[in-house]
Formats: C-alpha cells, structure tokens, sequence
C-alpha cells in the first residue's frame, strides 16, 4: 500500500502533463505519481511516463470512468487527486494530504471559489454554475462545502473504498460530494489558488450539457438520499396545485349547488390522491434509506480492518 497516491486523469493534456507531475513529485517526493490516460489522441501518456509517473489506461471515456478505474485498481493511506491541466499550484498539496493523514479527514476540498477562481477564469458561465452548484447543494443538504465542483482533493482510503463511482463524466465531483454529506463523513475545505489554463489548453467541460448533467445528478442524488423531503415536497407542490384548481368548483357549487366542471374536480381528485401517494413513498424511501446509512456503517469498518491488515 502506497503512503500517498496522487491521481491524475488526463485526455489531451500533452501541453501541461509534464509540468504537472513534476510539480506533483517535488511537492510530494514521497508519493507515487499515477496518471491515467483516457483515450488521448495525443502524446499525454508518452510524456507522464518520461516525467517520472506510473502511466495506466482507461479506455471507457469520461472522467467517472476512470476514477473509478483509480480507485479500484490503487490502495493508498491518502489519496490526493488534480487534473493534468496544470490550474491547481501544488504548493498547497502538503496542507491537503496533511488532513487526512493527521487529521483524519475522509475528504479534503481544495476551495478555488474563496481565493482566485472568479478572477481567473475567463468563463462567466462556469462562474455562475459553480455558485449555483455550491448554492444549490448546501441548501439541500443542509452542509457548508465550499467548492463543489474542484478536481482538487485529498481523500482517506475508507472513502475511496467505499466510494460507489455511478457517474460516468464530470457530474463525479457532485456525486463526491453528497457521497460524504450524506454519510456523515469528515469533510474539510482548504483555500486553494487557481489559475487559468495556459494559452492553447482547452477545457473538456462543456458550458451547458455538462451543466444540465450535474444539476440532474443534484436531484437524482436528492430523491435518492432525502426521498422524504423530495416527495414530501412533490406532494405538497400536487396538493396545492389541487387545491387551487378546486376553488372555483367549489366556490360555484356553494353558490349554486352544482358543479359545473365536473373534468376538473376530477383531476383535482387524481391530482391530491397523486399527492398522497407521494408521501407515502417518500416514508417508505426514508426508511430503506436509512437503512442504507447503517449499512454503509458496517461497510466502513470493515473496510477499516482490512486497511489495518495491510
């Protein structure tokens, strides 16, 4: 088992990949430096292997896929984790490795939002959607995580291991995250700067579809791990909605005795018994799920045994 592994992804990042693991290996000399190429058309892999990393391949596309090749095929204390396109200093690498090897955190955040990142990059649009994102999952989970979006992380081996990756592209940073909110796991922030891609880089992150793609896994994630709240909203949204919809056929029928839409109370009835039906599906979840919690409790200390085995 390696003391710290660090993990990079890569697709066509021959521009800045060398730099990166250099940087990588002087901040960590005592880490091992693994980069997995993902299908890269380029000199990627050719150049990691020549700054001195381990050079593996994951050949399904798309960043969940290969951190879910990472995490499965690599056992380490700490795993620390940044992309290859050089946007994250490493001078903060120690600080983020040092709480979880120290300070037993599960996962360490390295938060661009606080420092560099809004004056740095030059995408407006990725601007809003990261403070959306970071918005959007502390209202809904009830937690204080400071950059949900960053490939800049550390993590302890009983995250990895039982981490379950579902996503296949960049919606992994978002599933990351509520993973840990959820389970109750120790989640840390530390400052990180930022820095825009060199001339000539240029993002894989789609502005909008892969924008769509992580607000639909933020409610997919939702409705998994809060199924109560979720239908329990659902319900309320169709009760009322039915109510509405009722008051003129009832504000009607007291005037005259006679229910003149007789289509619409009828879908007011369907709309509230949906409604209640919701709720009790929502009650039904909530206890499948914590039924879940308590699994993944068992789950985690076995996992912690065998780390203490090897």
């Amino acid at each position: 088992m390696d003391r710290i592994a660090v993990l990079i992804p890569c697709y066509n990042e021959e521009q800045t990949i060398a730099k990166v693991v250099r940087d990588a290996r002087n901040a960590l000399p005592e880490a091992v430096v693994y980069v997995y190429d993902n299908n890269s058309t380029d000199r990627t892999a050719e150049l990691a292997a020549e700054a001195g990393a381990v050079v593996r391949h994951e050949y399904r596309q798309g960043k969940g896929n290969v951190i879910r090749r990472m995490f499965r095929e690599i056992d380490a204390e700490c795993y620390l984790m940044l992309d290859g396109d050089d946007t994250y200093p490493l001078d903060c690498a120690r600080k983020l490795v040092d709480k979880v090897l120290e300070h037993n955190a599960d996962m360490v955040v390295g938060d661009r939002l606080s420092s560099t990142y809004f004056t740095e990059n030059k995408r407006p649009f990725h601007n809003f959607g990261n403070s959306l994102m970071r918005s959007g999952i502390n209202r809904l989970f009830r937690s204080d995580i400071k950059d949900i979006m960053t490939g800049y992380r550390a993590f302890s081996y009983e995250f990895v291991k039982t981490f379950p990756v579902f996503s296949e592209g960049f919606e992994i940073e978002t599933e990351m995250t509520i993973h840990a909110v959820n389970y109750n796991m120790q989640v840390e922030n530390v400052v990180v700067e930022y820095r825009d891609r060199p001339a000539g880089s240029k993002s894989k992150l789609n502005t909008y579809s892969d924008g769509l793609r992580v607000i639909r896994k933020m409610f997919q994630l939702y409705k998994n791990y809060r199924p109560l709240r979720f239908f329990g909203a659902l319900c309320l949204i169709l009760v009322l909605a039915a109510f509405v919809l009722m008051l003129p056929v009832m504000t009607a029928y007291l005037e005259t005795g006679l229910v003149p839409r007789f289509p619409t109370l009828i879908v007011c009835g369907f709309m509230a018994l949906a409604g209640i039906l919701s709720l009790f599906a929502g009650m039904i979840l909530e206890v499948i799920a914590a039924k879940s919690r308590r699994d993944f409790e068992y789950r985690l200390n076995r996992v912690s045994a065998e780390k203490r085995k090897k």
